[in-house]
């Protein structure tokens, strides 16, 4: 190799190392770039300027009317079945979680189901779960005990005279799948 190609290649060297560290600097400079831009361009900005959050109201919630679910439960089988709280007050339209637990005291795997019932009836369309235990089967290994939430609203449609619901859930262990596993 020749002296020319040598410190030609040098050269190259040091701007491609000169380009690549500029390139590194500029990436690492626009983050607090891009935040001071949309800070005073009042873009993309989570907070206020004092510090302090602006929480919207969710304007579905009726808050000038509560109504007190009572939790039940029925066990069909050897489970134990029962919610952690016996009532809970909201207002229509209000998310709310309630949790209920089971325990399996056997000493084999059990799959079981919870089915839902509401009183009085004419509130089951109103009654708006987001997440239950009682959407799929559950599996529930020996001497396992599992708390499980339901996560649910009243449509604010409920009708005015409704003061009271009753959410309760039937649990049961799913007959037949111990006999066809064993097959």
């Amino acid at each position: 190799m020749s002296e020319d190609t040598g410190d030609s290649n040098r050269k190259m060297l040091v701007k491609l190392i000169v380009i690549a560290v500029m390139m590194f600097g500029f990436g690492y400079a626009l983050i607090p770039v891009y935040k001071h831009i949309c800070e005073v361009l009042g873009i993309n900005v989570l907070t206020q300027r004092d510090g302090s959050v602006d929480l919207s109201k969710n304007t579905q919630v009726d808050t000038s009317r509560s109504i007190t679910i009572e939790l039940d439960s029925n066990v069909q089988g050897t489970l134990r079945f029962r919610p952690t709280q016996s009532s809970i007050t909201v207002h229509p339209g209000e998310m709310a979680t309630v949790v209920y637990e089971v325990v399996n005291s056997l000493p084999r795997t059990v799959q079981a189901q919870a089915i839902p019932s509401y009183a009085p009836h004419s509130v089951t369309p109103h009654f708006k779960k987001m997440e239950c235990f009682c959407f799929k089967q559950q599996t529930l290994q020996a001497n396992e005990a599992r708390q499980m939430p339901v996560v649910f609203y009243i449509d604010p449609a409920v009708p005015k005279e409704v003061k009271t619901v009753t959410l309760s859930y039937t649990f049961f262990e799913i007959a037949g799948l111990e006999k066809t596993a064993s097959n």
